[in-house]
This record gives structure tokens, sequence and C-alpha cells, in this order.
């Protein structure tokens, strides 16, 4: 049958190398279902509301501060070991239009534990509404696109093996969501040692929450037991938090925190 061949675009050569590296990673999926009835209540008091990516993120960033393995990552340089960060690194997956096709372009937050609820909404919303090329993560990775197949593989490489530098360019752990499209994903892939993920949520707080994590660093049960401690975090901590975010979205972001 004849049709026809087309360019691969450096997105999507983007996602190719990020699977590349990803298959090799001997990942394990632990899900729970959450009743998440109180942080619920209280997003649904505030207006504006905080989105749900950044409740999330700043929920599994207090979690990996009190869990040393999910800021740990295994690295093959100069030999097999782990490394133990001393803070997290979010990368955030957002599906942008790029030279018209829909992208997925990955942006990063340093120590989002120690942001606010509101800090982490204007960065997020910052990547996913500013022009693409404004947004230095999205620049540099669509420019390391271009670069040719064999480098740019050889520097992704090290960039993932080489411990102090891991997290500048990759981040501590991922977050991909499709909730907002009424979807979730069972199986994505990610280099990095977490990824959370989460379907969507019910009117009454109920939801599907997973860790798909790297089972050369944890082990299931340490995952099961930290699923259950992040329910608390978001019911607890972050709850509390996001009952004064109407007050704190009135106070100027400080511009470091953005991801640009």
């Amino acid at each position: 049958m004849r049709g026809r061949a087309l360019k691969i675009s450096a997105p999507r050569r983007l996602v190719g190398d990020l699977m590349r590296f990803s298959i090799g990673v001997p990942r394990v999926t632990v899900q729970r279902r959450m009743n998440l009835a109180p942080l619920v209540a209280a997003r649904m008091a505030q207006q504006p509301k905080p989105s749900w990516s950044a409740i999330f993120v700043k929920g599994y960033a207090l979690l990996a501060r009190e869990t040393p393995e999910f800021r740990r990552a295994y690295v093959k340089l100069p030999w097999p070991q782990f490394y133990e960060y001393p803070v997290s690194v979010a990368s955030i997956a957002h599906e942008r239009e790029y030279e018209g096709e829909r992208a997925v372009l990955l942006s990063r937050i340093k120590g989002p534990e120690r942001c606010s609820i509101a800090e982490l909404h204007a960065s997020i919303h910052a990547a996913r509404s500013r022009p693409v090329m404004e947004i230095k993560e999205f620049r540099r990775a669509l420019k390391m696109a271009r670069v040719p197949t064999p480098i740019r593989r050889a520097l992704m490489w090290l960039g993932l093996n080489i411990a102090r530098q891991r997290p500048n360019y990759f981040g501590t752990f991922q977050f991909s969501v499709y909730s907002g499209l009424g979807a979730e994903s069972l199986n994505p892939l990610t280099p990095l040692t977490t990824l959370l993920n989460y379907g969507p949520i019910g009117e009454d707080g109920s939801v599907t929450v997973r860790i798909l994590y790297d089972h050369r660093v944890m082990d299931g049960a340490n995952v099961a037991r930290a699923l259950h401690r992040f329910e608390e975090i978001l019911n607890g901590e972050i709850a509390d938090e996001v009952m004064q975010f109407s007050q704190d979205s009135a106070v100027p972001v400080r511009q470091e925190r953005a991801s640009g």
C-alpha cells in the first residue's frame, strides 16, 4: 500500500529518547484507592481554586522529604551506586502546541516542598500558558532534539548517570496525569526513580493514586506504606494549606519560582 513518509519532529524525537532510556528501568506499579474528601472540601471553598497538579506535587514533595528512598537514584558512574539528594526536583509533563502539533514537554521545579501551593500553581500555570520558547527547559530540550542522534543519546546517558547533574536535567521524580481529560495512564514510562500518576477525582473525593517506581531503588511494601502516608499528608497538611490559598494567591509570586 502506498502511503507517505513523515519526518520525525523534534518533540517526537524527545519522547523517543526518553522511552529508550525508560525501557531499561525495572519499573513496578503500586496503587491505592484514596478518600480525599477533606482535601476536596478545602479546595472547593477557595476562589480561585488551586490546580490539582500544584496540590499533588507539593504533597508528594513533602512525602519525599520524609522518605529518603524517594530522593534516591540508581546511577552508573563512576560505578553502579545509589545517590541521595537533599531535596526533590519535580519534573512535570505538559501538553503544549509547538509548530502545529501537540507536544509533551517537561518543566522542572527545584525544592517543591519549600514552595507554597500558590507558588507551585503560578509556576505550573506559566509552563502551560507562556510561549513555548520562553520556557527555559522547553527551549533547551527542543534545541537538544536537533543534535545528531548518537551525540544526543550519549549526552542524555551522561545526564542520567552523573549523579550531581541528573536532577538539573531530569529531576528526581516525574508527575504526569490525564485526569483532566477523564482518563488515566496505567503504565507511563520514565527514566526517573518514581512517577506519580492519578485518575479522575470523584465529587466524594475518591481517586486512584499510583506510584511507578524503580525496583532497584526500593520495594513495593515501602511504596504501599508511602501511599498510605501520602493520603494522610493530602488530607492533613496539604488540606490546611489549601484553606489559605485564596489569601496566598493574592500575594505576588516571586519570579525565581517560575519554570522559565
